[in-house]
């Protein structure tokens, strides 16, 4: 009976790190799937301004995200994002209005884990960082951050889920 019991406890350890490995490695092989709390609406209100950011599920290996400011009822910027999966890597890319010519720049995911992810471009000239970090399931910490006119700057943006 005991020897039963011994066998059992070890066949539940067994299946329980198989199990833990298997998800792993499936976040692992899709890593847009680390992302799906971004899905949603999101704000932030400052003194000076309210941002909104929202993210849709457009399939398995794309979410769409709409970024924009507002200043009483002015738009002061705008952006639309796409989150892209090809193969295993994962790029967060967005088209600003009236910056970079209309064309999209490309970052790389380069760190994630499911309450993290890291985008980067060294070759963009701000930010080339891009940080998402999940505080609870209903807020956010959104961060830009790089080299911009030769001295490090980071902009910070928490938010607050809308729905």
């Amino acid at each position: 009976m005991i020897l039963f019991r011994q066998f059992k406890l070890q066949l539940l350890i067994v299946a329980g790190i198989t199990l833990a490995h298997t998800s792993y490695a499936q976040q692992k092989n899709n890593p847009i799937a680390q992302a799906k709390w971004l899905i949603g609406s999101w704000k932030n209100q400052s003194a000076k301004t309210l941002d909104l950011e929202t993210w849709k599920k457009l399939n398995d290996s794309t979410f769409l995200g709409r970024s924009y400011s507002l200043s009483g009822t002015d738009t002061v910027s705008s952006e639309q994002i796409r989150l892209e999966q090809h193969a295993r890597k994962l790029y967060y890319i967005p088209t600003v209005k009236n910056q970079n010519d209309g064309e999209a720049v490309t970052f790389t995911l380069t760190s994630s884990d499911n309450k993290h992810l890291v985008f980067e471009n060294p070759e963009h000239d701000f930010p080339q960082k891009i940080t998402y970090t999940q505080i609870t399931k209903d807020s956010l910490v959104a961060e830009i951050s790089g080299v911009r006119k030769g001295r490090q700057k980071t902009i910070t943006f928490p938010m607050k889920r809308v729905r």
